[in-house]
């Protein structure tokens, strides 16, 4: 791709394609733009693209762009191609930093985000010269510049508040630090004087503290390691000082200062070797009735968001995100007081709890605020130990939560008028989710068909939280582990609660509400058969729901729970009728095509689990509808997004364990593709496993006479691979694989092929993989293969008899046996440690397992052997019989005792001996 005028034109015509609304022009344009990436210039266009170009829109998108493909393509993976050339790496480094600092503010800082990109995988070893580059940018006096780089610097360092001590870490700050230390340290004190010489000049000072915030984070970053211990030497000082602060009455309270500064307190009070500082009576009380009450009221901030910028209050409140504020802060202050102080601080805040319930109570629509802030001051008080997944896990005891519950949080929710007093009624529904583990189930029970009343609140926080409330309520456990409320006791309410959830999804900002969807699909498993009469019609709402969000996907919480939704709907309706497959099939099989010739890659993954779920829920044959798509599964193209491959894997499964027989005779020609996909990630050490899958698949279903001229392939690409690139996983893996193709062609059939590959080669992969590594193979299933294929081996295997193998036949029965009784062998060589946490290319769309699309465990002996043990004794004894006395001498003589004992019980159990 030459760097002409006019690729150049061509690049920009297919960028504004990219910005059309239109998904019919948008998405051909993003096709266009993901083909060519690999060529060698491209990255490079775009770049002169977003420096040369007059549009600014242009140029705005081509920095997003190149943003985004550095993202996927700079990182180098081992056993991957490297998707971005040397020449263009080179020339991307040489050009960059200075592109971004001439660049405008909303290039700058993709520009700068880029670098960091880059950064991370190349600094220092590949790019020493990044740090003087940026240097020397101090001495330009343009803060445009100077920020630019202080921005990017803040990027690239702050990774080392969170890394682990190690040399190679205090190596790389020490070189920092050599470089950066004196003119970071030169540029502060200059700006400071500056800040004199403007200090009347607003926007001047404005740029200036900008510069100061970016200073310090970087002053904070490169001295992570020390500043510990330099506040600890000084936490009277410190604790005493933000202490006067905040009882302060003036306009410097009106900052963020103030949360960071009870943040400070709440931190330091829960440290034990700090608790002297809190202990005097009269501190407690004042930093109880000056710090934390008035920083727990409803401010109109607060407010505001609440009205107008529901999903970011929504977030910050039930995500935990508002730690900057000043209401989560002083929560923590009070959670942290009570950790040493539970009994004076919870009689201190009594009296405020009383009082402002009273004031509540003598005009409520005035003095709401003041029943807010008593709910806080409870929630606060009451909490020890909370966890999103399980709420309040353990809580004051000098506070009766039930008692309250029923006083003051039932009476609100009992209101006939869902939009009245909105905040209380968030308050009320949060005091349910966050201490539904100490309520007792007769009041939840109560409570939830108030909370599917107020499913139907204008207020997006209040139906919000009603939808996340009833999901939290019909997850919790109770004896046995069983659900706490059975779908009997949930039933009398399930039409108005699913019209209801429904209906949610149609209020102003709801329609990709992620906590309604997760509420639908949560209803769905726990209600099950109650459902099934309503399946037509919500099918029907989820498959419009799935057509508009395909246009432009933006949600993808809620895009996975309506998929799980969907999922549920085929498993319950097909589990009590599996013909109904076809009515889902014809519901959703349109979208799912017009999804997939869209190129909607964050729905495909998801896409094929579904079809997956349907295919394998047909008994028999697989239907025409899905074998007109089978040759387009085998397309390059969808096994270059990891993203897509254990989805594409299990679907390619269903097929052959449906229809494997239709494929040998209809798609004779497709077998090739199909081999070359297992080729394809049988190379790669992040997705063998997937290539082991699908290989196990085609060896169990597929008939012999259609993949017999392949075998001895199959068998040199994984010899290569174990030669080249031999990892743990693959070699479990690999064991799995051989033991299955020995179940099914044939113990006789394993050792010609390896023998027939390289004289000898089955007594080394005996010696040298299966005896010595069978022990590392995990998984129930996988364990039972191994089993049943080396009794197959020691018993159904003449040349394990009678040939230079009879060697090894009592070193693989004592690992057999080891296989059974020893614990598994799950070390890991250190240098593969990594391997299977990372090793995909980062930035691509990510691998969504949907929970319930599950594929239940398959046993592939589970009809041929049920113990494994009775089936070796059984086998060793049928193998005696044929050759009388042998057995026992081999057995006697070369395994050791313990084995021998165990061999005996097996026996034993199976009623049969050695002859």
């Amino acid at each position: 791709m030459e760097l002409s005028d006019a690729n150049l034109q061509t690049l920009t015509e297919y960028l504004k394609k990219t910005l059309d609304p239109d998904p019919a022009i948008r998405r051909p344009a993003e096709k266009f733009l993901e083909s060519v990436e690999g060529n060698q210039n491209y990255p490079l266009l775009l770049l002169t693209l977003l420096e040369k170009s007059q549009d600014n829109v242009i140029k705005v998108c081509a920095s997003v762009t190149f943003k985004n493909y550095i993202k996927r393509n700079w990182r180098i993976v081992e056993d991957e191609p490297n998707k971005i050339c040397e020449a263009d790496r080179v020339a991307i480094k040489a050009n960059i930093v200075h592109l971004m600092l001439s660049s405008p503010e909303q290039i700058q800082k993709q520009l700068s985000d880029a670098i960091s990109i880059i950064g991370r995988e190349d600094f220092p070893q590949k790019w020493p010269d990044l740090l003087t580059e940026m240097v020397n940018r101090f001495q330009s006096g343009d803060f445009h510049v100077i920020n630019g780089v202080l921005r990017t610097a803040h990027s690239l360092f702050k990774r080392y508040r969170h890394e682990f001590k190690s040399n190679e870490l205090w190596t790389e700050i020490k070189l920092v630090l050599d470089a950066f230390a004196l003119p970071l340290t030169n540029l502060f004190k200059a700006t400071i004087e500056l800040c004199n010489t403007h200090a009347n000049d607003a926007s001047a000072l404005r740029i200036l503290f900008s510069s100061l915030i970016l200073i310090s984070k970087l002053f904070y970053s490169l001295n992570f390691q020390d500043l510990p211990e330099f506040f600890e030497d000084n936490m009277e000082t410190w604790m005493n000082n933000f202490h006067t602060l905040l009882t302060l009455d003036n306009k410097l309270l009106q900052t963020d200062l103030v949360s960071n500064a009870i943040q400070f307190l709440a931190s330091v009070c829960e440290r034990p070797h700090y608790k002297n500082l809190f202990e005097d009576q009269n501190t407690l009380t004042s930093i109880c009735e000056k710090v934390i009450v008035p920083n727990m009221e409803f401010r109109a901030a607060d407010e505001e968001a609440f009205e107008d910028n529901s999903e970011e209050y929504i977030r910050r409140d039930l995500e935990g995100s508002d730690i900057d504020t000043r209401r989560r802060a002083a929560c923590d202050l009070v959670r942290g007081l009570c950790k040493f102080f539970e009994g004076p601080v919870t009689g201190i805040f009594s009296g405020y709890v009383n009082s402002m319930l009273q004031e509540y109570a003598k005009n409520p629509s005035v003095n709401w605020k003041h029943k807010d802030a008593a709910i806080y001051l409870v929630t606060s008080l009451a909490s020890k130990a909370q966890t999103q997944k399980h709420g309040i896990t353990q809580a004051n005891e000098l506070v009766n939560l039930t008692e309250f519950f029923v006083t003051h949080i039932l009476p609100d929710l009992k209101s006939t008028n869902v939009n009245e007093f909105p905040v209380l009624k968030a308050d009320g529904i949060k005091y349910i989710m966050i201490f539904r583990n100490q309520v007792p189930k007769e009041h939840l029970l109560v409570s939830i068909p108030l909370l599917i009343h107020h499913l139907q609140a204008e207020s997006i926080v209040v139906h919000t939280y009603a939808a996340h409330a009833l999901e939290r309520l019909f997850t919790m456990r109770g004896p046995n582990n069983a659900t706490l409320f059975t779908a009997a006791e949930i039933a009398p309410f399930v039409e108005i609660l699913l019209t209801n959830l429904f209906k949610a999804l149609t209020l102003p900002g709801s329609s990709e509400n992620e906590y309604i969807m997760k509420a639908i699909m949560r209803s769905f498993s726990l209600l099950q058969d109650a459902i099934i009469p309503y399946i037509p019609t919500l099918i029907t709402q989820l498959t419009q729901k799935l057509l508009a969000v395909s246009k432009n996907p933006s949600k993808p919480h809620f895009n996975h729970y309506m998929f799980e939704a969907i999922c549920l709907s085929i498993r319950i309706t097909c589990k009590a009728n599996p013909a109904a497959v076809v009515n889902f099939e014809e519901a959703l099989f349109l979208v799912f095509t017009e999804i997939l010739q869209n190129d909607v890659q964050e729905f495909i993954p998801y896409v094929f689990q579904v079809m997956s779920l349907l295919l394998e829920t047909h008994k028999n044959d697989i239907p025409s509808s899905y074998m007109a798509l089978f040759p387009h599964l085998l397309q390059p193209v969808l096994w270059e997004r990891t993203g897509n491959i254990p989805a594409l894997v299990r679907l390619l499964q269903a097929f052959l364990e449906r229809g494997s027989n239709t494929i040998a005779s209809a798609a004779a020609d497709k077998i090739p593709g199909l081999l070359g996909v297992f080729q394809k990630l049988i190379a790669s050490k992040a997705n063998d496993h997937q290539g082991f899958y699908l290989l196990n698949s085609i060896i169990e279903h597929m008939p012999l006479e259609s993949v017999d001229q392949y075998r001895k392939q199959i068998f040199i690409l994984l010899f290569q691979r174990l030669q080249n690139s031999k990892t743990t996983k693959f070699i479990k893996s690999f064991l799995v694989f051989i033991n299955l193709y020995c179940i099914k062609y044939g113990a006789l059939a394993l050792q010609e092929i390896f023998d027939g590959i390289q004289p000898k080669m089955f007594g080394m992969v005996l010696e040298k993989i299966i005896i010595p590594e069978i022990q590392k193979v995990s998984g129930n299933v996988e364990k039972k293969i191994c089993a049943v294929g080396i009794t197959k081996l020691l018993t159904e295997c003449p040349p394990m008899m009678d040939t230079e193998y009879t060697k090894l036949w009592t070193p693989l029965l004592q690992s057999l046996i080891g296989l059974f009784e020893l614990p598994e062998d799950d070390s890991i060589p250190d240098e593969e440690h990594f391997i299977d946490i990372e090793d995909t290319p980062g930035y691509q769309t990510a691998f969504s397992q949907l929970a319930f699309a599950g594929k239940k465990e398959h046993d592939p002996v589970g009809q041929m052997v049920n113990n494994p043990k009775i089936h070796l004794a059984q086998s060793l004894h049928k193998l005696s019989t044929a050759c009388p006395g042998r057995v026992p001498s081999m057995v006697s003589t070369s395994l050791n005792a313990e084995a021998l004992q165990y061999l005996q019980g097996y026996l034993q159990a199976a009623s049969v001996t050695l002859m």
